[in-house]
This record gives C-alpha cells, structure tokens and sequence, in this order.
C-alpha cells in the first residue's frame, strides 16, 4: 500500500472536556481531581467495535445503540480504546482505597523526594461518623455534636503535634523517608492517575456506590460526573441505565422471583428455606446477607417481602 492509500486521522476532541482541562474540582476541605489530558471519545469506541468492516455508520443513534448494545453484552475491548489522565489530592487513607484498582498507571508524590504537603484532611463537628451495626466495615449516622465538637478540638492539636514533630525531625537533619513515618494517614498526598475507560468504569461502579466510603465516593462521583459524563455521553448513560441503576438477580434471586410468580407467597417461602434463606420453620431468625440483598432488590421491584 502506498501512503496516499491512507487518510490523515485527526486527534479526537471533545469540546466539553477541553474546557475543562487543568481545572480543579474541590472535593473535602483540601482535595480535588482535575484532568489533565485524555484520548478518545465515544465515538472511538464505535470506531473500535466496528473495526472488522470499517468505518460503519455515523448516525448518532445508531452509535448509541451500539454502545449501549456493547454495555449490557459485557463487551469491555472497544472501551479500553478510551484513557484518561486525571491529577488528583486526596488524602492517604482514601488513597490506600484507590490504589487497590490495580489496572491504572500511576506516579505519586513522594515524601522520600520532597517534603510532606503540609495539609490533612479535618473533620467538622457535625461530620463524625458512627460504626455500622450491620455493616463492620461502614458507618450509619453520626455523633452528637457535643462529642463531634471534642473529637475536632482533639484532630486539631494532634495533626499540629503530629506536624511540629515532622517539621522539628528535618530541622535536625533527619533523611525525609524516616522523618515522615508518625505523619497521620489524614495527610494529603498528590498523585497522576492514568486509567482507560473500560477499568474506570469499574472503578466508578465500586466507589460510587452507597456502600463505598463516604470520602473516596465523594471523588469517584465527582469524576463520573464531572468528567466522564462530559467525554462519553453515550457511555455515561449506557454505564448509570445497565450497572448504576440496575438491578443483578442472582440464580437463588430469579428462582425466588419465579416462586413467588407461580405459587404466590406460600411457594417463595418454601424455595428460600430450600435454598437456605430462611430456617427450616420459615422465619427470619436466620441470619442471610444474601436474604438480606434479596429482600432490597424485592422491594426495589415493587414486590412485597413475601415472608
């Protein structure tokens, strides 16, 4: 093939998210995520899913049932054609959450190279909140302010004693790795984070969910919705229909669901004390997480718990 049998390809843009670009989005007292560059668009996306027979269509509807199509079938390859590179500030604790995802590029700032960012994440009276019962490792409500009022006084002093030491360590000319170890994990750190599309989207679907914590959901839902509904529209709304605001039946689930739609209340009891949901008279007294999600999903349908 000759080079004239190729036809220049221009870099994808998206409006949108060029005017968005380097600017920050302030999340907590000192954290934010801006972008800070990004490839592709949802219209790469269709490129890539089309690219056993060329270009294809180009009507706009016809890309969105495609993507869409590509959602709900679970077909993650064209999505990884798209990547975006966000800077981020977030504190250490938050960070240790985020860095699980494993499936990104990332480059930190490092406290070995240069001294700790003077700031931690501080907490208002109001925002202490209390252990989950059910949950062990979530929250449920909050503390009265009283004692919100005393544990903040007391984060004051100690990330400012915890600080003073930090600082009095380097003035005596201790090596920065060592000096930093008593810093608290409310310290802020700064990080670029490289991540394509299909991976981040996994991201945003664990932390932007209810039972992620309060803290890292803040900057996951401010990515989805900040960011990445800007950049791929199509996908953004394929992503909240088909796994933000969808419903997953488990085997046990649709078999339950059937019961009930053939035998009423009677035959769904009988099948969750089959399937080991219930105790063997049928009552709650057993304890079943999977019971327990059921009887959300259940009431999200419109059904009545039928036990």
């Amino acid at each position: 093939m000759q080079q004239s049998d190729f036809e220049s390809i221009p870099r994808v843009s998206v409006p949108d998210l060029d005017y968005i670009l380097g600017k920050p989005f302030p999340i907590l007292d000192d954290g934010f995520v801006r972008l800070v560059d990004y490839m592709g668009s949802d219209e790469s996306i269709v490129q890539a899913a089309r690219v056993s027979y060329g270009k294809g269509t180009k009507k706009v509807n016809e890309d969105r049932g495609l993507i869409r199509y590509l959602m709900r079938h679970r077909h993650s390859t064209p999505f990884e054609m798209c990547e975006l590179k966000l800077h981020v500030r977030v504190p250490m604790d938050t960070w240790r959450q985020w860095i699980r995802h494993r499936m990104a590029n990332v480059n930190e700032y490092s406290t070995r190279y240069s001294v700790a960012i003077d700031s931690a994440q501080t907490t208002l009276p109001g925002e202490w909140r209390v252990q989950s019962v059910g949950n062990k490792q979530g929250s449920d409500g909050f503390l009265e302010l009283s004692k919100g009022d005393h544990l903040t006084k007391r984060e004051t002093e100690f990330q400012k004693f915890a600080n003073d030491i930090y600082n009095e360590r380097l003035e005596l000319g201790v090596a920065r790795e060592q000096a930093r170890k008593d810093l608290p994990l409310a310290t802020y750190t700064e990080a670029y984070w490289k991540i394509d599309l299909h991976n981040l989207l996994h991201f945003l679907a664990l932390r932007m969910d209810d039972h992620a914590q309060l803290e890292i959901r803040l900057f996951a839902k401010t990515i989805g919705e900040q960011i990445v509904q800007k950049w791929v529209p199509h996908t953004w709304e394929a992503f909240v229909d088909y796994r933000l605001s969808a419903l997953h039946l488990t085997k046990y689930d649709s078999e339950i669901i059937a019961a009930l739609n053939l035998s009423g209340k009677e035959g769904a009891r009988k099948k969750a004390i089959e399937l080991g949901m219930l105790d063997e008279q049928g009552s709650t007294a057993k304890k079943s997480r999977e019971r327990e999600e059921l009887e959300y999903k259940l009431s999200q349908l419109g059904f009545a718990i039928p036990w």
